[in-house]
């Protein structure tokens, strides 16, 4: 069975075709190198003072993305239209924008589905070719395959010719697809699809928990894992700070020592960075004021960050991608430095006495020599200002270059000794969203505020829960918070903790207890 990948076999080779060198298919790349050109370009300056009139006009810039219309491939706004004509003056700049973008090789993600839809469309015959190759074939994660992804799949193996595969669960759906519905023959999920209830992941705690979260589709979730704890924490104003601590300590109670050690406990949020509302705590940064979401506001930690997380994959034995992302990474910070691109990664030689050799190298010791040690990292960063000027036809500024290759340190482990245990413990934070798939022996789910700044996704759910009220029939803003909090629930072996505001929460307390959940309230300081 077979992955398929529309970037790989329809796309890039699409593309490439064209002549184009792909530098980056990032959403979070994209929108930054977008703005960039929008504000440093004097040749879009009718579309600038456009997106200056309107609250929503940079969203619109950033968030350009190609359709395949008519057999053609057009530019159209985030909502899937333009407030101004194509042949307008602000129309042709932004069409003129986009695909200047395109020929650097930069694109959003669903920039990679029209362009795979135009190149099936102009060349039929590699449908044919492509279902040929793959007679059996595996969609996982179904739920989060949209209208758009799911018609080119059509195209591609609708024919009857392969066996088609799909494996998902709609009530872990965590994209909105915002794209006209259609009713497609291969919708999932199908009428006569298989239920797989077991999870051998947690047991009957945590599942009779993920039943009630269950929004999408009823199901009766059966947990024939390790027997968990579902806890509650319980926090005021003054000691917002202190929950993930709270946390870590009652993992050291709960959870077996050899799990802590293998992995760390995970705290995860559905909002990353708070809004404009007055409310507090909003999002994750609330909680943990040293995390730094990893966004196009914030390029200069890119760098490094990626780095980390190719090691992980180094160490998961995946060399070829781990070498892969550490490249794009580096030809994305040269690109805050610079208006020119680097080579691919198989376009940079091998030969000895060559710049590309010398990349290689440094490639190799960025995946394996201790990036944690300060001077180490200098070290590195100090090779590679002196090759990426021999592998693009100009250097970088040095001054816009020297954000993006600093140095940024991984959070400080809490200091606090644990009981007996000396040794301290760091959580892993990150969104649900980031988390979904994985398993965890402690999972921390962090109560947030709402992207309209008027309900708290924790308090709201749980509230539900304590009432035995069907989560289907509460209103649409709740519902997306179950769903997203039945993903983060579903993560834990071990432990399942929520974070919630004691004031808000109180009522409940008696129904949620009564149903074997331990309580505790963390204190400032402690």
């Amino acid at each position: 069975m077979f992955l398929l990948e529309e970037d790989t076999f329809l796309a890039l080779p699409a593309l490439r075709s064209r002549g184009i060198d792909i530098q980056a298919v990032d959403d979070d790349a994209y929108e930054h190198a977008a703005l960039r050109l929008l504000d440093n370009h004097r040749g879009f300056f009718k579309l600038k003072a456009y997106t200056e009139r309107r609250h929503d006009g940079r969203d619109l810039v950033a968030r350009a993305h190609y359709v395949c219309d008519a057999g053609e491939l057009t530019v159209t706004g985030p909502t899937g239209s333009l407030p101004f004509s194509s042949t307008s003056p602000s129309g042709q700049q932004l069409v003129r924008l986009k695909n200047d973008l395109a020929d650097q090789g930069l694109f959003r993600y669903s920039d990679m589905f029209a362009i795979a839809e135009h190149h099936l469309l102009h060349h039929p015959d590699i449908a044919r070719a492509t279902a040929h190759r793959f007679p059996f074939v595996l969609l996982d994660e179904m739920q989060d395959t949209s209208d758009v992804q799911q018609h080119l799949l059509d195209q591609v193996f609708g024919k009857g010719g392969t066996v088609v595969q799909r494996v998902g669960d709609v009530n872990q759906g965590i994209f909105a697809d915002c794209t006209p519905t259609r009713v497609l023959p291969s919708a999932f999920p199908h009428a006569s699809a298989a239920e797989l209830p077991v999870s051998r992941r947690f047991g009957t705690q945590i599942a009779d928990l993920a039943s009630l979260l269950t929004v999408q589709r009823r199901q009766g979730i059966e947990g024939v894992g390790p027997q968990g704890t579902i806890a509650l924490l319980l926090f005021d104003d003054n000691c917002v700070a202190d929950v993930i601590p709270a946390f870590e300590r009652l993992a050291r109670e709960t959870v077996p020592d050899h799990l802590l050690a293998a992995a760390p406990p995970r705290v995860l949020a559905s909002r990353l960075a708070p809004g404009t509302a007055d409310a507090f705590p909003q999002s994750l940064t609330c909680y943990l004021p040293t995390f730094t979401p990893n966004t196009a506001a914030r390029p200069a930690a890119e760098l490094i960050t990626t780095v980390r997380a190719s090691r992980a994959l180094l160490a998961a034995g995946d060399r070829r991608t781990a070498t892969a992302q550490t490249w794009d990474a580096v030809r994305r910070a040269f690109r805050q430095g610079s208006d020119n691109a680097l080579p691919a990664i198989q376009r940079i030689e091998r030969s000895a006495a060559t710049a590309g050799l010398q990349m290689r190298e440094l490639l190799h010791d960025l995946l394996s020599a201790d990036i944690d040690d300060p001077e180490q990292w200098k070290a590195l960063m100090k090779r590679l200002r002196e090759v990426l000027p021999q592998l693009a036809d100009a250097p970088p500024a040095a001054r816009r270059l020297d954000d993006v290759l600093r140095y940024i340190a991984l959070l400080a482990p809490h200091a606090e000794a644990v009981g007996n245990d000396t040794t301290p413990m760091m959580s892993v934070a990150t969104s649900i969203q980031r988390a979904k798939g994985e398993t965890h022996a402690a999972t921390l789910i962090l109560e947030c505020l709402d992207s309209r700044g008027r309900k708290y996704d924790v308090h709201e759910t749980l509230a539900l829960v304590a009432q035995s009220r069907d989560v289907a029939d509460a209103p649409v803003t709740v519902r997306k918070a179950a769903q997203l909090l039945f993903v983060g629930a579903t993560r834990p072996t071990h432990l399942l903790a929520f974070a919630a505001h004691r004031n808000r929460i109180e009522p409940h307390l008696g129904a949620l207890e009564a149903r074997g959940w331990l309580v505790r309230s963390v204190s400032h300081g402690r």
